[in-house]
């Protein structure tokens, strides 16, 4: 294997780890705050990312993309999901309430890491210490939780955008709305093939990355 990409996979393996381990166990965490014990008694309210990984969408499928992209020579969208954190929606004190805040809470947890990793980013540069390797790092823990939060906060079941959107709907509409759900993958493959996704989540990775830089500057 060429030695930029093992760098590649190297540069992103942690941010990767950090990105999706506290975005499952923030929704866990919620839940269990509002009711919810499943996560919990599951054991997935835990920062061991060996709880939360997925063998195809946490490790195959990203490096697949990393390694495809290189070898092409060209950019690459990364995709890629980890087991989602158990919740029973019906132990919620309010359920249609509730699962906006446990929806969110993911989300949430990447835009906290996106800043945490500008953080480091500052500090790096601030203090001369721009050793490339934990300059990219640092960069590529921004882009990936800047991704992950936007690409989960799409309106579509089951990710969390859904959820949101589920929980703000009048009851019918919510009914039937929760009849996508079986397709939401689908639409979802069918919107990266199609090159909608990149499209959609581009702009709002754009705009993170440009509060992020003014705030901190970098």
């Amino acid at each position: 294997m060429d030695s930029s990409i093992i760098q590649t996979i190297a540069v992103y393996a942690l941010p990767v780890l950090f990105a999706i381990t506290l975005h499952e166990a923030a929704h866990g965490y919620v839940a269990r705050r509002y009711g919810d014990n499943t996560a919990m008694l599951a054991g997935r309210i835990t920062l061991n990312p060996i709880r939360h990984i997925d063998p195809v969408g946490t490790i195959l499928v990203p490096v697949a993309i990393l390694v495809s992209s290189s070898l092409m020579g060209v950019g690459a969208f990364l995709f890629g999901w980890a087991k989602p954190v158990p919740v029973n929606f019906g132990n919620l004190r309010n359920p249609k309430r509730d699962i906006r805040y446990v929806a969110f809470a993911g989300p949430g947890a990447n835009f906290l890491m996106a800043m945490l990793w500008a953080i480091l980013l500052k500090f790096q540069l601030g203090t001369g210490f721009t050793e490339p390797f934990f300059v990219e790092m640092a960069k590529a823990g921004i882009v990936v939780n800047l991704v992950l939060a936007a690409l989960n906060l799409l309106p579509i079941l089951p990710l969390d955008g859904g959820r949101i959107l589920f929980s703000l709907l009048p009851s019918s509409a919510a009914y039937s709305f929760s009849r996508t759900e079986p397709y939401g993958m689908i639409i979802l493959i069918a919107l990266l093939f199609l090159n909608v996704l990149p499209m959609l989540i581009q702009p709002v990775v754009g705009v993170g990355w440009g509060v992020l830089s003014v705030l901190f500057n970098f």
